[in-house]
């Protein structure tokens, strides 16, 4: 029978694989030919199975089967009653701070010379000193699924605390503040994409409403404050505002992925037959490949698209309900909240429902970095699924039958 562990693998192989074709149909480019130079080969299966995006293919699929191995159930006794002691109140804010401190620590690798790599005028990726320009981590990448399991850890640690403003609330939402303020430094969209993720995680583990409507002037008047301060932040606004007062300026990008969805019609162009991506859409292998595939696959392209990740979530919920431990429990929550998140808001982008923001589309957008780790922490929820009802010897006394003493059976000299 189809579990939901077996859901979430097909539903990743599916857009990963969805990713490969994409990405190497945006890659297609025209070339101009004389008599004296040869005619350029068509792109192949073969030359897709032996691309770079296959090789994050498979580096994908195999961290995703990693994950699922682990021994999570164990990994979580120990994060939780581990060498500082159970539910002790200074182990959770030294463990918040120390993970705070890590996580910031490796984001600011970007700004180190002779690791940082700059594209695009922005600071977010370290070179790798291995398979040349192309090859690069991202650390916003790792501190964004960092941050899901450091807050489902705090709030496990310190469940009984967080309906308290200061001692619960307050020490959670200022390390995850400082680390997506970090980042909004160089990347406002993924730092305002784990600010909602651990926001959703607060809530869910008993945080008070009315204590963040009390704290939200401050993210507020942060958000508006990197973009007021930044003038392609702000130029962003206006072409989201009307992209049409300036087609070929602020607004080109999102017209030009207009002209991409519209392009297609009710059933798209055709696989790599696509007009924008011969250099009418920038970004059309990151941040805009949904634009592609809308052009190329039309409405049921798409449409498949929405499904998986649709399907996705539904699975993860699934799982998320049926999970006992709280530690757990809060990071199926946070895993599908971050890709269920970014997802919406790369469409919403593309199709012009949201400003423009450097945000991919999980699993699909070319990007070595984000398939393997999205790929390895969706492995995690296959893991957790995979020990559910296998758990503990408490948790499996607690469900266990009561037994009955064999002298209840024998029978008595009233009924032999």
């Amino acid at each position: 029978m189809l579990r939901a562990g077996h859901v979430v693998i097909l539903c990743v192989l599916a857009l990963l694989m969805m990713g490969v074709i994409m990405v190497a149909s945006a890659d297609m480019v025209v070339r101009s030919v004389d008599a004296d130079s040869p005619i350029a080969a068509p792109v192949t299966v073969a030359d897709m199975l032996s691309s770079r995006n296959m090789v994050y293919f498979v580096l994908a699929a195999a961290a995703m089967l990693a994950s699922s191995t682990l021994p999570v159930r164990k990994l979580a006794a120990f994060a939780e009653h581990g060498l500082t002691g159970a539910g002790t109140p200074r182990s959770g804010l030294l463990g918040l701070g120390l993970g705070v401190f890590c996580i910031v620590a490796m984001c600011a690798l970007v700004y180190v010379p002779g690791l940082s790599r700059e594209v695009n005028g922005s600071r977010r990726w370290i070179q790798l000193p291995i398979g040349g320009e192309a090859t690069s981590v991202q650390p916003s990448e790792l501190a964004k699924w960092g941050l899901v399991g450091l807050m489902a850890w705090y709030c496990a640690r310190r469940e009984r605390m967080l309906g308290s403003f200061w001692l619960g609330l307050v020490p959670a939402l200022a390390g995850a503040g400082l680390v997506a303020g970090f980042i909004v430094l160089e990347d406002l969209g993924t730092g305002a994409l784990i600010a909602m993720a651990a926001a959703i995680m607060l809530l869910a583990a008993g945080a008070k409403w009315w204590h963040f409507a009390a704290l939200s002037p401050a993210p507020i008047a942060g958000f508006v404050l990197a973009i007021t301060t930044s003038d392609y932040r702000t130029a962003r606004i206006m072409a989201f505002v009307d992209p049409y007062k300036d087609p070929e300026g602020i607004g080109y990008h999102t017209v030009q992925s207009l002209v991409g969805v519209a392009g297609g019609g009710g059933f798209g162009r055709g696989l790599g037959f696509g007009m924008q991506k011969l250099g009418y859409l920038p970004e059309d292998r990151t941040d805009f490949v949904f634009a592609v595939l809308c052009e190329e696959l039309g409405i049921p392209g798409a449409a498949v698209v929405v499904a998986l990740f649709a399907t996705l979530i539904w699975a993860g919920f699934v799982i998320m309900r049926r999970e006992n431990s709280t530690l757990l429990r809060l990071m199926c929550l946070g895993i599908i909240a971050t890709v269920g998140l970014q997802a919406t808001i790369n469409i919403a982008v593309v199709t012009a429902m949201a400003p423009t923001k450097g945000i991919a589309l999980p699993l699909i957008s070319a990007g070595g970095t984000g398939w393997i780790l999205t790929a390895f922490s969706l492995g995690l929820l296959v893991g957790i699924e995979r020990t559910q009802g296998v758990g503990s010897p408490i948790e499996r006394m607690a469900t266990a039958p009561m037994p009955v003493a064999a002298a209840d059976h024998a029978p008595t000299a009233a009924t032999a």
